[in-house]
């Protein structure tokens, strides 16, 4: 599925292709994520020392209202983020399976390529590596480079833009949260959303599946690698890849 929104900005011009990581690059029904959801709520069950139904209460309210949940425990609750973000991501990798296709789609997208996640750059390393597209990116714009403010804050994709000397009008950004791309758009980058192919099912809110129909989402897609190899094959037009 490649759905146009409505007359949405094109890919001739880019120079620089941002990509966030977990649900992107990799499939929705893999719920790799499913597995840091739950660490989280151990750790918010442990720090109140409430039951798993409490904490995850806790823990969608401060997700929902703050970008992450460790911001929410750090703005109300003084959490050590080095402790925090060493046990949410103590996961097993090893669902993700090699993707060849999306690797030389990557690699043929002409300009720089860069990952933006509100994830750490060791959990990145291990997906890009599963993924076997490691080779693929310039950088990794983590969490900690982000100095623990997460997307969708201004000041996060400011400072990700002037670290990696990126010009928003001429870059394209590849998310799976509407609300992602909200700011990126706003600055002139192109916005594709990456959504569920709906052949399996996946663990997310409802809020996180909606804003297909956004203003702000120029593009959306179920599938990745071959939404990038029409782009390859016809950046020059403004209709549907």
């Amino acid at each position: 599925m490649h759905d146009k929104i409505r007359t949405p900005r094109s890919f001739a011009h880019i120079e620089t292709w941002v990509f966030d990581l977990d649900n992107t690059l990799y499939p929705h029904h893999v719920n790799l994520w499913q597995q840091v959801d739950v660490r989280i709520r151990e750790y918010v069950s442990r720090f109140f020392n409430i039951s798993h139904d409490e904490a995850f209460k806790i823990q969608k309210e401060y997700y929902r209202d703050y970008g992450t949940t460790m911001r929410g425990m750090m703005t109300k609750h003084d959490i050590s983020a080095e402790d925090y973000l060493a046990y949410v991501h103590q996961i097993d990798h090893s669902p993700l399976e090699p993707n060849p296709q999306l690797g030389a789609a990557i690699g043929a997208l002409p300009g720089r390529k860069l990952i933006l996640t509100n994830g750490t750059i060791a959990h990145a390393s291990k997906v890009l590596e599963r993924l076997g597209i490691q080779d693929r990116f310039e950088a990794v714009f983590d969490i900690i480079a982000a100095e623990l403010e997460p997307k969708p804050a201004l000041q996060t994709y400011r400072r990700f833009l002037d670290i990696h000397n990126v010009d928003p009008a001429k870059a394209a950004m590849f998310e799976d949260l509407s609300r992602n791309l909200t700011v990126p758009h706003d600055l002139g980058m192109t916005t594709v959303l990456v959504v569920p192919d709906g052949s399996k099912d996946v663990v997310r809110e409802a809020w996180e599946l909606e804003g297909r129909d956004a203003a702000h989402v120029d593009w959306v897609t179920d599938d990745l690698a071959g939404f990038l190899d029409k782009i390859i094959r016809r950046p020059h037009e403004s209709e549907d890849p």
